[in-house]
């Protein structure tokens, strides 16, 4: 049998760009909303509403989060089937995937006051608060298998590079979300149920906008037949793919979740200080995140052409553009990270302790850089294991880091730490490239 023949593709820094802006547009869009939902609520005057909202976005943030592989996963896969030039299997990709994604979601809503009645026993709260996250996450879990469905729909896009249909399902998402949040709250009163329907009604209409899309796309003269959907090897692949980025996924939360900890360990102002710098690690993101979405779309059509060329050149291109993205936003948060931080809070004693610790944190995008690039990188070439290994290895690198440098250096060493923690994993990825493009395209 002849070896699968080598599909040769250009990549150009137009192509890059093609894909990446588009996608940090609509990563940029999507914190308007948590922004528009808060200011709506806030309007109310109840300070438990808020608080309400704030507590259920934080169990959404954690279960959507998790659920994100359906997203990476079908964009690796896909891309892949893309740059082979295997029609069928880009379908199958698709159809596979939003099977888990319904399943997964039906099984949400089976367990949603098992896993409401958790979250609030671990995240607390007064009565007033736990009320109002009760409401509205009744009304916000309903949308699960549609979000779902929306990751898939959303990584089969960009696996297709379809990056500007991809800017529209978000756009329409994120804009029904702010436009219904006003209506329902400030219009028609329906407090913090509203903001649920508003999210809601937007995944619902999202979906419907996606299927169309879908159905326009897809070959519909030649569907996959089901034992090609349902196919085992198929099956466990994409099983595992998803499991690896899951749990790289629930590392990464961690992370974060332990620098907050650490944070609040040290007090109040530190916590709330550091907390604003990390809005700035977040934004930085929102850009880099775009440049690695290329990166994974580019890296998968690689892997499935065989054409290492196309490989090389998308990684040289997509790190190259990701450290002058990460340069400009580190000197930006440098120099005007003084006035963002005093816009953020109006406290004397944060605003001083925030700025003793603003260099570390305008460092982050560009320490960061490479990380954000190699996980791209490793998505699209679905390189899952590897990617896993290299983020656990990172985090306990991390936690070493934390535990030698924090007696001696306080809140510097705990931001030191997380540096580390982001430069290890750029680093670490970028050395197992080495041997994994070895094996992916051998002479």
């Amino acid at each position: 049998m002849s070896a699968p023949a080598i599909l040769p593709f250009e990549v150009t820094h137009r192509g890059v760009l093609a894909i990446a802006l588009p996608m940090t547009l609509a990563y940029l869009s999507t914190p308007l909303v948590g922004l528009v939902d808060t200011g709506v609520i806030g309007q109310l005057g109840d300070a438990a509403l808020i608080g309400g909202i704030a507590l259920g976005a934080v169990i959404f943030d954690i279960v959507f989060t998790t659920m994100n592989f359906l997203r990476s996963g079908t964009t690796g896969l896909t891309a892949q089937a893309h740059g082979a030039q295997n029609r069928t299997e880009v379908d199958a990709a698709f159809l596979r995937a939003l099977i888990v994604a319904i399943a997964i979601g039906l099984a949400v809503l089976a367990l949603k006051d098992i896993i409401l009645d958790v979250a609030l026993s671990l995240m607390g709260g007064s009565d007033e608060v736990q009320a109002a996250t009760r409401t509205y996450y009744g009304v916000r879990v309903l949308a699960t298998p549609f979000a779902l469905a929306n990751y898939v729909i959303l990584g089969w896009l960009i696996g297709l590079n379809r990056a500007g249909l991809a800017l529209l399902l978000q756009t329409v998402l994120n804009g029904a979300n702010i436009a219904l949040s006003m209506v329902l709250v400030l219009g028609l009163d329906y407090g913090v149920a509203g903001v649920g329907w508003a999210s809601f009604a937007a995944e619902v209409l999202t979906a419907v906008v996606g299927f169309l899309i879908a159905f326009r796309l897809i070959n519909r003269a030649a569907l996959p037949h089901r034992g090609v959907i349902l196919e085992r090897a198929a099956i466990l692949r994409m099983i595992a793919v998803n499991r690896d980025i899951m749990i790289r996924s629930f590392a990464l939360l961690f992370a974060f979740a332990f620098f907050t900890s650490r944070s609040a360990s040290h007090g109040d102002v530190i916590l709330a200080a550091n907390q604003i710098l990390m809005t700035l690690f977040f934004v930085g993101s929102f850009f880099l995140d775009g440049l690695a979405t290329a990166a994974e779309q580019l890296a998968g059509r690689s892997i499935g052409a065989r054409y290492r060329p196309a490989f090389d050149r998308s990684l040289k291109l997509t790190v190259g553009w990701g450290l002058v993205v990460g340069l400009v936003m580190t000197l930006v948060f440098w120099i005007g990270g003084p006035l963002i931080i005093d816009t953020m809070t109006t406290n004397d004693a944060v605003q001083e302790t925030a700025r003793l610790y603003l260099p570390f944190a305008a460092l982050t995008p560009l320490v960061g850089t490479l990380a954000f690039q190699m996980d791209g990188v490793f998505i699209g070439a679905t390189w899952s294991s590897d990617m896993r290994n290299m983020m656990l290895l990172s985090l306990a690198f991390y936690i070493l880091a934390w535990w030698l440098l924090t007696p001696a250096l306080g809140v510097s060493g705990l931001w030191i730490a997380l540096l580390l923690f982001l430069g290890i994993r750029g680093l670490s990825l970028l050395w197992r490239s080495r041997a994994k493009v070895a094996l992916a395209f051998p002479d």
